[in-house]
């Protein structure tokens, strides 16, 4: 002991080497060298069991299975998605059109000719593109560096969705409706889930649609990446949920002041999966590949798919995908699924509602491989020692059945078609309840433990509406997740009106933050009528639908649902864990008072809240709009006539900015734009986040472009906007919104956003306190470094993309 005591001081006690700030950057350089030589060998793209594997199964058409493996040794192409639901989906196409896609044209990278992008024939309405263009040269590519920053940008302002593009196929094929009620099972990383937010709102005039989105997912931590998806596109229509897919709870709703269960019409079951079709992206799949990973996930995704048939209304849809080829992750869980529906499930033929992409029909025979190469044709042959590994349903049925289930309808897409990555999708529709849900329920006894005031919620099909009894079903499956105690709120003492508060911990195990309450405002609450006078609200604003994150102290941030989503909140807070819901419309001053409303207007939120809107809105051309995005704080005598005009009387504080576009001017902006702006004493200025402000200008032509600076000592870490010369005498700059003043000021925002950055606040000359928009209102943004470690070593869920696009931003 001694001597190493003794070793360590000496060692201590030795003079640092002094070197110059030349010999260290040597150094680091040569570390740097030294272990790119010494990184990881490079994966070579080769695998003889997966070879021979799929031409024994015979997935791939004859003669075409050097084109097969020929594709998936080749990067995957970048395709890109414009948000359909968006006003202005047809600017950003028409900007992507005349603009980036013809820059990219006869473009040499690396000695690669760039291919002019293309639409995917069979997307509706050109809304989505695929180049040659690999994530890898987009990122790295110096000439590519203005579209790259464009996709980010954009991205982040929820216009743009980087997804492969076999990922977006099962959305479309669910055939979604505004007044649709619809459950994502797996739904991280978001890519889907954002679709089918868009098809909900694809009436933009109804600020509520009837329908609703519940996007579920297993992992407490990837749940925050799905919130920073879906908050994107800032729909009030839309709750993020953390819970086994296998056994999510079923849930009720109040109905003509009865429970009912709630059935979905739509059901997307995008199931954990082995990824052998995203061998073009995550090359890991070539060296790691066996059989057994489906072997060990086939039993999941049944339970999967089974709870998800079991919530699906009569007539609804279902769409069970995979990012896998293999049958035994495919074919055979659509057959178990059929063989155990007895008639009550079908698969649709939906060959003609993707007009133009090219897929090849389910098989309807196959064999069971073991990872050692060990083939078994049916059940009977499997020994006793692997029944625990291999089961009865990842063998085909007999023929007869095999007939009736036409699993031809099912659709395979093979990498080399269409130059996209592997995948499968099937179609289920819901004739019948499931067999073990026709059965009568039986009564059972009340447990002793069980206060009398919480009825259990039977999972039953035909449970009976108004009953209060107690009763479970006839089948695990249904036991797992619906004869859970639910408490209702109007009965149950401890829980106070119009709060949802988290499940308590002796009724679920929950893992990961704990989430804080969802409270609703009360008819009379004393906030309301100040905001209700000041912005004019219509009566029809459903004020009952807003609420906010904390029980006690001042309310911060005012969020809103939709109707049906506080209908499910209500009834179903001690059986779901919900992360988040509802879309930010005000925010709360800290001397807002004297100004006549304690709340501004939030932007995330403003196209929810507009139409509700009559007073404090003021129309502006397209010169002012580019004056409030270029200039911080500008002087009202930079604005229009007509603009100083309506802004004459009005009193300081939260106002709406709106933009009508003329269409007699076919050439200038023909998409409506609503900002959030604040009205000074001697100015205005908008409160709109940076990505956002970026989107509006380039909407109206304006080049903007962020250009890097090494020696940029003064100028924000991020990149300053460079802009064409024909619009620099009308931009004086650019600033970003989390520059701050010198007497800026910190402010903590409601108990929801605790977990996530301290939002900054700004202070102007005859402003208010008001918080930065730019900075992102959500816990996904404290999540992001944690959800990376996540993300990494996942290669089971879905081809998306979006995930690299945020690990690009941070």
């Amino acid at each position: 002991m001694g001597r190493r005591n003794r070793r360590h001081r000496h060692r201590d006690q030795r003079p640092a080497v002094q070197r110059t700030p030349a010999e260290e950057e040597e150094r680091r350089k040569a570390r740097e060298q030294a272990a790119w030589e010494s990184g990881y060998a490079e994966i070579i793209k080769e695998n003889k069991l997966f070879e021979h594997y799929y031409q024994e199964l015979k997935i791939v058409p004859e003669g075409e299975w050097e084109q097969f493996m020929s594709a998936l040794r080749e990067p995957l192409p970048a395709t890109i998605r414009i948000t359909g639901y968006k006003s202005h989906a047809k600017e950003i196409l028409h900007c992507l059109k005349e603009k980036f896609f013809k820059e990219l044209q006869d473009l040499e990278v690396d000695g690669q000719k760039i291919e002019a992008p293309l639409p995917l024939s069979w997307y509706p309405d050109e809304l989505a593109w695929h180049t040659n263009l690999s994530r890898k040269i987009i990122r790295k590519s110096p000439d590519l560096e203005k579209f790259h920053q464009f996709l980010i940008s954009e991205t982040e302002s929820g216009n743009i969705s980087r997804q492969e593009a076999v990922s977006m196929i099962p959305p479309v094929l669910l055939n979604v409706q505004p007044h649709h009620k619809i459950l994502d099972m797996c739904a991280a990383p978001g890519s889907k889930t954002k679709q089918l937010i868009e098809m909900l709102h694809a009436d933009m005039e109804v600020p509520f649609p009837e329908g609703f989105v519940i996007a579920n997912d297993v992992d407490n931590k990837r749940c925050y990446l799905l919130v920073h998806q879906a908050k994107r596109l800032n729909s009030p229509c839309v709750m993020v949920v953390n819970h086994d897919a296998s056994s999510i709870p079923r849930l009720l709703v109040e109905n003509n002041g009865a429970k009912e269960v709630l059935y979905y019409d739509r059901i997307l079951c995008d199931v954990p999966c082995s990824g052998d079709g995203t061998m073009r992206k995550n090359i890991d799949v070539w060296k790691k590949w066996t059989t057994l990973n489906s072997l060990q996930l086939h039993g999941l995704q049944i339970r999967i798919a089974t709870r998800g048939v079991e919530q699906l209304a009569e007539g609804g849809r279902m769409v069970y995908s995979t990012c896998s080829l293999n049958p035994i992750e495919d074919e055979a869980v659509i057959a178990s699924l059929l063989e155990k529906s007895e008639g009550s499930l079908e698969l649709a033929d939906v060959s003609s509602e993707i007009p133009g992409l090219k897929w090849m029909p389910g098989i309807t025979h196959w064999r069971v491989m073991t990872k050692e190469g060990q083939w078994f044709d049916k059940w009977e042959d499997v020994p006793t020692s692997r029944h625990t590994q291999i089961r009865p349903t990842m063998f085909p049925c007999d023929e007869e059945k095999m007939k009736g289930m036409n699993l031809h309808r099912c659709l395979r897409i093979l990498p080399h078609h269409q130059n996209t990555g592997g995948f499968f999708v099937a179609v289920l529709i819901k004739k019948a309840p499931m067999p073990w849900n026709r059965r009568q329920p039986k009564v059972l006894r009340r447990p002793p433990t069980v206060s009398t005031n919480v009825p259990f919620v039977n999972d039953v099909e035909n449970v009976a509406e108004t009953t209060n009894e107690p009763a479970v079903g006839t089948d695990n499956a249904e036991n797992d997740g619906g004869t859970k105690s639910c408490s209702n709120p109007e009965n149950n003492s401890t829980n106070k009106d119009n709060v949802c508060g988290p499940p308590p911990s002796k009724k679920m195990k929950l893992f990961g933050f704990k989430e804080d309450p969802f409270v609703f405002l009360s008819e009379d609450d004393p906030i309301f009528p100040p905001i209700l006078k000041f912005y004019g609200l219509d009566s029809s604003f459903p004020k009952t639908n807003l609420l906010t994150r904390t029980q006690e102290g001042k309310k911060k941030q005012l969020y809103v649902v939709s109707k049906e989503l506080r209908n499910v909140l209500l009834h179903n807070s001690e059986k779901m864990k919900v992360i988040n819901t509802g879309v930010k419309v005000l925010c709360r001053n800290n001397d807002g008072e004297q100004y006549g409303c304690a709340y501004r207007l939030a932007q995330e939120g403003i196209y929810t809240l507009y139409p509700f809107i009559s007073s404090r809105i003021v129309t502006v051309c397209v010169e002012d709009i580019k004056v409030l995005l270029t200039q911080e704080n500008p002087f009202l005598s930079k604005f229009s006539s007509e603009t100083q005009k309506q802004t004459k009387d009005l009193d300081m504080g939260s106002i709406v900015l709106k933009f009508e576009p003329d269409p007699q001017k076919p050439d200038t902006l023909q998409c409506p734009i609503v900002l959030v702006g604040w009205r000074g004493k001697t100015s205005i200025r908008s409160f709109v986040p940076k990505n956002e402000r970026l989107h509006y200008l380039r909407m109206m032509g304006v080049e903007v472009f962020k250009e890097k600076k090494e020696n940029a000592r003064n100028i924000s870490v991020e990149s300053e906007v460079v802009l064409d010369q024909t619009e620099a005498e009308d931009m004086d700059c650019i600033k970003e919104d989390n520059d701050l003043d010198e007497n800026e000021v910190t402010d903590t925002s409601d108990n929801a956003d605790t977990q996530s950055s301290a939002l900054t606040e700004l202070k102007q000359e005859g402003d208010p306190e008001c918080i930065n928009e730019s900075n992102i209102d959500l816990e996904a943004r404290v999540e992001q470094d944690k959800t990376q470690s996540c993300l990494e070593g996942s290669n089971v869920d879905c081809p998306d993309d979006d995930d690299d696009v945020i690990k690009e931003q941070h």
